[in-house]
């Protein structure tokens, strides 16, 4: 019976894999598959009702709680993603990730390099980064070099145990229940957003856009060669990608996103691409106006939109790039089981035809009172038995 078992996992992970395969080989799949269905270890964790602030210290444990969810929740791939756990950031003294009392990491409003030292971070970001900006945003690091050296190893060593740990618990789930292979292994960010997010924040750049514009768009060349070197796994695939969450674009002008954003995202996406490993855009809040930007994108560049109407999208993009996104996980939290269910009907009635779709959420589920289970069930359900072409 175990053999049996074993086989039909088998070749369950071998027909889901062959749905994403045909989507980057621009064939139509036997059906629409489920991708972009995304629960956090919070989630898995809240759902097992087991306690967030205990759990996340202790990754060994967890693989129990996590196949609860690839249990209950219909998916093509391992519907799961563990990002951050709390370890390495206390050893580091992080002011970046910091661990409020509901359990769940925060990232404040900080920055680590101040505007009079853009020279310096442009002309070499590597050397800026670690020897002045992570010891103002990793308090450990703060200190004489013995001692630095001795944090950072004890950082590595609990991230590598770590992710190690939700390597093989990952492994292991997506054997047992026969999901295709991962469709992210690497991430990055984009340039602009990377400058935004730890280098100088939200407010330093929004402020730099407009006093010291053209440091603000050399520092952004300047980190792109580190940002490929990032997103370019030891073996590039075609039928991988690494992931990019876009952060700032929805909110600068468009005169500021054409000249300060897009140059050196474009370049980071196509140097990628021209490396052999496509990229996974979580397209984030509203990029309506700059559709057409995307359009300009290596082919099968796959593309997770928050928000945007999915008729436009499909006609500008849906036949050079792979879509999913779109449903919003509000309706699950307000809507009806007919009601979600419906949004589901027409996304994929807008979204399928042609192929190059995969269904998905317009964000990853965090927490467990986000959304109605039961609504959440009902849909990933229907376009598992009902979205064949």
């Amino acid at each position: 019976m175990s053999d049996m078992l074993a086989l039909d996992t088998i070749t369950l992970a071998q027909e889901r894999t062959q749905l994403f395969r045909d989507l980057v080989d621009n064939k139509i799949p036997k059906r629409v598959p489920i991708g972009a269905v995304r629960f956090s270890s919070e989630f898995a964790i809240q759902y097992a009702d087991k306690d967030l602030a205990k759990e996340q210290w202790d990754t060994a444990r967890l693989e129990e709680i996590l196949d609860k969810v690839c249990q209950d929740f219909a998916s093509d791939t391992l519907p799961l993603s563990s990002i951050r756990f709390p370890s390495y950031y206390k050893i580091l003294g992080a002011k970046t990730f910091v661990m409020g009392s509901s359990g769940f990491l925060q990232h404040p409003e900080v920055h680590g390099l101040e505007p009079e030292e853009y020279d310096e971070f442009i002309a070499s970001p590597y050397d800026c980064i670690m020897e002045k900006v992570m010891p103002r945003l990793y308090t450990a690091l703060d200190t004489n070099p013995v001692e630095k050296s001795l944090v950072l190893a004890k950082a590595f060593k609990a991230y590598y145990d770590e992710t190690g740990n939700m390597g093989k618990i990952f492994a292991a789930l997506s054997q047992k229940h026969g999901y295709a292979p991962p469709l992210f292994t690497g991430a990055t960010e984009a340039p602009f957003d990377l400058v935004a997010d730890l280098i100088r924040g939200f407010k330093g750049v929004t402020s730099d856009l407009r006093r010291c514009p053209d440091k603000l768009a050399a520092a952004c060349e300047a980190v792109t060669p580190m940002m490929v070197k990032k997103g370019v796994p030891k073996n590039p695939s075609k039928y991988a990608s690494t992931f990019i969450p876009l952060h700032m674009a929805p909110y600068i002008r468009p005169k500021d996103f054409e000249k300060f954003y897009w140059p050196s995202f474009k370049k980071l996406i196509e140097d990628m691409a021209a490396a052999g490993q496509p990229s996974t855009l979580f397209v984030e809040h509203d990029w309506m106006r700059y559709i057409d930007y995307l359009y300009e994108l290596p082919e099968n560049t796959r593309m997770m939109f928050e928000f945007g109407d999915p008729k436009v999208v499909k006609e500008k993009l849906g036949k050079k790039h792979i879509l999913t996104g779109f449903y919003p996980l509000t309706l699950l939290k307000t809507g009806t089981k007919e009601q979600c269910v419906d949004k589901a009907k027409e996304l994929i009635d807008i979204l399928a035809p042609g192929g190059k779709y995969y269904f998905g959420f317009d964000k990853s589920i965090i927490t467990v009172d986000s959304v109605n289970i039961e609504n959440l069930q009902a849909v990933v359900q229907y376009v598992a038995e009902n979205a064949n072409y």
